[in-house]
Order: structure tokens, then C-alpha cells, then sequence
């Protein structure tokens, strides 16, 4: 066992994948104008194992030896409340946009552990201990691990095997006894152009006809066969002064294709149990809508901070509307964060593993993306139309132009033009930018759309006992 050093990390992804952008081929990840800088966001897990400020978070020494703390299984509430710790730590460093290199991947394995245990439990064994192996494996070196879950689905309409054609789901098209062969594609695969392994998991639940799509599986992201379609979103170049966040900070999601890839049986984790299809993909949405939740905390620091200093830098603290909008900012962000730890501390243990409580969790994350528009709206009418209409960063540096810049554009007591326009640029980036359209979106279907969150909420919530109450009262 080894903690792996950035450059170790890096040389890792120099492997061969077949990553395309804008209809290239991608020779290496790490030297590419775009997806490098996704390399150099996701070297933030590795850095923060080396520093000793983080070191004590990132890391855990157990019987296994020492280890990044992603890969520790959950027993309680504490392995909960310091998991999602370290990762708003870990999102705090990459200036609000969540690492996920190995956030996603362990989420999957918690899952996968919880399912495989049940099925061990109802006679079929042959799969946990695999998932076991795979888990020891990821832990054991170190490794950045993807999620490919979300299939293409075609006809929403239809399930799996009634599509016109029969790969808008993964199947498989061929079992051998060494292993399977698949096909079909995955989107909205998020870190797949720099992970080290690619996790595929079922979508939805099955039915008997669907058994050809009921698997589950994990292959390494130089697969033959694999191919991942980067999206471009985001990826015009950017000056710094301009867009401090996003000029150094990315992360790639894929069209993930697997092109006939075959997978060997011991790193197979569902073959056309269909039962157990849904409960693998409601298992690690349970857990990942907590680490969803956990990285939104410090973009949700940021809307309230962002408005509070530009407020004071415009000269309009004191004022009573802007402090009723600071005061809704603080609320959200108070009330998000609170959810998510009573999900942690109200935990289920299911086969060993702790699981944070399922409706919290799902309140959590739904109150955010609910409301996450609004907290833009409230931020941007706080720091006001120069958002879009300030000069750029060559007017500060040009001879000709700087002095007016500088003359007419400070603010408040002690703010210049100059430490104006950076916070003004911040909140630009996060809320009026490309970058800022990334994330209103991903508040909308990341991690699954406002109708799952609210649906699983409904599922979870005790109508019969309050119905109940209600009954008593009216003497029904």
C-alpha cells in the first residue's frame, strides 16, 4: 500500500485512453489547454494527503495501514460527519467546484458493499468478495475512481429492452467464461478523462425482459474499446483576473462509450439479477446525494460571503433591503448544512455500513437545488450591473486606459477600483459566466433532478403516522 504523489497521479493517466475533444484524439490528458486543467483541479486530492494542515482529515490509519479517507467505509455517524468535512474541504480548495476523483467512485463501492451483502445473504456470494477485491484494489493504490451511471435511455417512455434500437442502455452482448463483453454508452460521466478506473452502474430498476442491461462492473479507463466524447462546456480560454475561479479550475464529464469492452469475472458485480439492479442505483444515490449535498456547502460560504463583501464594497451594508438579502444568503446556506449533518448523525447501519439518513439527505439536497437560483438572483442584484459591463483586465494594465479606471470605478472605504473589480469578478465567474451556468445546472440534475429528490423525500417520509395524528384529532 501506497499514497500516491502528484506526479505519481499524473503519470497514472498517461496510459493510452481513448479520449476525444472536439472530435480529437487526446494524446495526453495532462498536457491538453482543457482537460489539464481538470488534471491539475483533481491533483487537489493528492496535495491535500501531502500537507500537513489536511493531512490529519484526509487521511486514516487503521488495521489496513494508511489511506486516503475516502476509501474508509462508514461504521457511524463520526466516519459520516468527517467524510463530508473532507470533502467541503477538499471543494474549499478547488474554489467551490467539488474534486470528485474519489467522492463518486467510494460512493459506488459503499453501495456495491451494501448490495453485494444482501445478495451474499440471499445465496448468491460469487459477487462480494469481488467487490471486495476491487474495494482493497482502488484503496490499496491510491487510485482516482469515476461513476458511469446515467444511460443515453432514448424514449424516456420505454424501459431498457423496448428501444428501437438496443443500446441506449449498457448491455451485454456476450458472456463468456472468463468474463462478458458490453455495449452502449453512458453520459454525464463526471472526471472520466483523468480517473483511474471507471465504475459502470445500473440506471434504474429492471424487469425480467431488461436482464441483458442488469450489470454492474468496473473497468480501468484504458480499456480497449472505451472511448470517452469529452464535452467542450467551458472550455474558451480565460484570463485569471477575469475568472479566478474558472481559468484554474475544471472538471470533464464524457459521453462514456464501450465499444464491445470486455470486462473479466472478477471485476463483475451484477450479471442479469434483475432484482437487484434498482437497488444498486437507489443504494448509491443514497449515498452520493450526501457527498452532493457536502460540496455544496462552500459554493453556498461563497454566495453569502460574495454578497456581504461586495455589499460593503459598494457602500451599501447598512442598508435594510441588503441586509434582509445577506440574512436569506446565511439562511440557505445554514439550513443546507444543518440537514446534511442530521442526515449524518441520524444514520442507518445496513450490513455494517453506516447510511445517512435517506429523507434528510434528500430534503438536503432538494432545498438546494429548490433554491439555488434565487441565492443567485439575491447575489447578483447585490453586486449590481457591473457583473457584465465592467472593463476587462488589459484596461487595468494598458497606460491608456488604467487611470480612469482606477479613478471612477472604487467603491466603498477602502476598496479601490482594482479590489472592486476582483470581487466583482468572482461573483461574475460563479453566477454570470459560463462557469456560473455549469453550476446552475448541475443544481438542477446533479446528482439526480428535482423530481427524484422529491419523490425518494415522499417515499421516505412517515405520511401514516402524521395521518394518523391528524385522524385522532378530527375524531375520524
Amino acid at each position: 500500500m501506497a499514497l500516491r504523489t502528484v506526479e505519481q497521479y499524473r503519470d497514472s493517466l498517461r496510459d493510452g485512453r481513448a479520449v476525444y475533444f472536439r472530435g480529437e484524439r487526446v494524446r495526453d490528458v495532462n498536457n491538453h489547454p482543457v482537460i489539464g486543467l481538470a488534471v491539475e483541479h483533481a491533483s487537489i486530492d493528492y496535495r491535500m494527503a501531502e500537507d500537513p494542515h489536511f493531512r490529519g482529515l484526509a487521511l486514516v490509519n487503521d488495521g489496513a495501514g494508511e489511506y486516503s479517507r475516502y476509501f474508509q467505509i462508514p461504521r457511524n455517524a463520526g466516519d459520516l460527519l468527517a467524510r463530508k468535512d473532507l470533502i467541503a474541504a477538499a471543494t474549499r480548495e478547488g474554489a467551490t467546484l467539488v474534486v470528485l476523483i474519489k467522492e463518486i467512485g467510494t460512493d459506488a463501492l459503499f453501495a456495491l458493499e451494501v448490495v453485494g451483502a444482501r445478495m451474499a445473504a440471499a445465496g448468491i456470494a460469487k459477487y462480494q468478495e469481488r467487490i471486495r477485491a476491487f474495494h482493497r484494489y482502488c484503496r490499496d493504490n491510491d487510485l482516482a475512481v469515476a461513476v458511469a451511471q446515467t444511460d443515453a435511455k432514448g424514449d424516456r417512455a420505454l424501459g431498457p429492452a423496448a428501444q428501437n434500437h438496443p443500446d441506449y442502455y449498457v448491455r451485454i452482448v456476450e458472456e463468456r467464461p472468463d468474463g462478458i463483453v458490453v455495449r452502449g454508452a453512458k453520459v454525464h460521466t463526471s472526471v472520466s478523462t483523468n480517473a483511474n478506473e471507471i465504475i459502470v452502474l445500473p440506471t434504474r430498476a429492471m424487469k425480467a425482459d431488461d436482464r441483458a442491461y442488469a450489470v454492474a462492473f468496473a473497468v480501468p479507463a484504458n480499456a480497449p474499446g472505451l472511448k470517452m466524447i469529452a464535452s467542450p462546456h467551458g472550455s474558451s480560454p480565460k484570463d485569471p483576473f477575469e475568472h479566478p475561479i474558472s481559468a484554474r479550475h475544471k472538471m470533464m464529464e464524457t459521453l462514456t462509450v464501450f465499444d464491445d469492452v470486455f470486462v473479466p469475472n472478477e471485476r463483475i458485480f451484477l450479471q442479469g439479477e434483475v432484482d437487484y439492479a434498482g437497488a444498486i442505483a437507489l443504494t448509491f444515490v443514497r449515498f452520493h446525494r450526501f457527498t452532493a449535498v457536502s460540496y455544496k456547502l462552500p459554493l453556498l460560504e461563497l454566495m453569502a460571503g460574495g454578497g456581504h463583501a461586495i455589499s460593503e464594497a459598494n457602500g451599501t451594508l447598512r442598508a435594510g433591503h441588503v441586509r434582509d438579502k445577506l440574512t436569506q444568503l446565511a439562511a440557505y446556506h445554514t439550513t443546507v448544512r444543518g440537514l446534511i449533518e442530521h442526515a449524518a448523525s441520524s444514520c442507518t447501519i445496513e450490513e455494517g455500513v453506516a447510511i445517512p439518513n435517506t429523507l434528510l439527505t434528500n430534503v438536503a439536497k432538494y432545498h438546494f437545488a429548490h433554491n439555488y437560483h434565487q441565492a443567485v438572483q439575491i447575489v447578483q442584484d447585490l453586486a449590481g450591473g457591473l457583473l457584465v459591463t465592467a472593463p476587462a483586465a488589459e484596461d487595468l494594465a494598458s497606460e491608456a486606459t488604467r487611470d480612469y479606471v482606477m479613478r471612477y470605478l472604487g467603491g466603498g472605504a477602502g476598496y479601490d477600483a482594482e479590489r472592486r473589480l476582483r470581487l466583482l469578478n468572482l461573483i461574475g465567474d460563479l453566477t454570470a459566466s459560463d462557469f456560473g451556468g455549469y453550476q446552475e445546472v448541475l443544481a438542477v440534475h446533479a446528482e439526480g433532478g428535482l423530481e427524484a429528490e422529491k419523490l425518494q423525500a415522499y417515499r421516505e417520509y412517515d405520511f401514516k403516522s402524521v395521518a394518523d395524528y391528524a385522524r385522532r384529532l378530527a375524531g375520524v
